[in-house]
């Protein structure tokens, strides 16, 4: 059974960090590129940040502005994302998202929350 599990949300203070992991499971995702999207109540699903296969080339939203950091592990089947100096307005539910790009079909997993109190 292929899983995407994501831990490491929770409630933090503005100007806290927060470390979210993405656990990929149940085939070979080796060749996947791996990221994040977020979403707040009543808002569409937003893309945050996303790694290449190799783990060498990342990609970020706008709003990140160098306060986020995505990195792969070595089995490239655990994606992290750091964040650092978090505001209240990155308040949502965290998805971890599986690109097959032609390799095989996209994943996502169930949703992480993170609230940001001011």
């Amino acid at each position: 059974q292929v899983q995407l599990v994501e831990s490491g949300g929770g409630l933090v203070q503005a100007g806290g960090t927060l470390r979210l992991s993405c656990a990929a499971s149940g085939r070979d995702f080796s060749r996947y590129s791996i990221g994040w999207f977020r979403q707040a109540p009543g808002k569409a699903r937003d893309f945050v940040a996303a790694i290449n296969w190799g783990g060498n080339r990342a990609d970020y939203a706008d709003f990140v502005a160098g306060r986020f950091t995505i990195s792969r592990g070595n089995t490239r089947n655990t994606v992290w994302l750091q964040m650092n100096t978090l505001k209240p307005e990155d308040t949502a539910v965290y998805y971890c998202h599986a690109n097959g790009r032609g390799v095989g079909p996209n994943y996502w997993g169930q949703g992480t929350q993170v609230t940001v109190s001011s």
